[in-house]
């Protein structure tokens, strides 16, 4: 069960998310510090350690338009926060997909800071409300690659099954 720690409109860009004049941090250990950086407030409570991980961002519809950076990705899941949105952008998807960050595409979502949700793979149950939602079923193989933690330990779980 994670709390509404944010909630934002539809069309979220990259930029919002990690502003591309930090685009000469890449490393994954290092893009957290960045995350939501023009939105002051919320970045200062995650530097501080103040928001849990396994708290909810729900967003309106096209969440991560815009630019292909990998970064807006890795700074969400620096801090292991999932995100349930009404709809994700492609690529922002693929790149999610591939740094196995927790999302969820739930169409008809209704969610407020400080409500909490019961996240799972078929449903989001806002407990605050009493409301159940049904998510969008990613392909069974994009779901194992996020339930692995990404690529990367997907294919090196794959090429250890292959040697046994």
């Amino acid at each position: 069960m994670g709390k509404v720690v944010l909630k934002l409109g539809a069309d979220i860009s990259t930029d919002d998310i990690y502003p591309g004049r930090y685009m000469a941090t890449v490393l994954p250990t290092e893009t957290p510090q960045f995350c939501f950086f023009d939105r002051t407030e919320f970045n200062t409570q995650l530097k501080n350690k103040q928001i849990p991980q396994g708290s909810v961002i729900v967003a309106d519809l096209n969440f991560g338009c815009g630019s292909s950076r990998e970064q807006a990705v890795s700074t969400i899941k620096g801090h292991e926060l999932v995100i349930v949105a009404r709809s994700i952008a492609r690529i922002f998807l693929q790149n999610a997909i591939n740094l196995g960050l927790n999302i969820i595409i739930c169409p008809e979502i209704e969610a407020e800071v400080g409500h909490e949700l019961e996240v799972s793979k078929d449903k989001v149950v806002n407990k605050t409300t009493g409301k159940t939602f049904v998510n969008e079923q990613l392909p069974a193989a994009r779901q194992a690659i996020i339930d692995a933690g990404g690529l990367i330990p997907y294919t090196r779980k794959l090429m250890l099954e292959a040697t046994k």
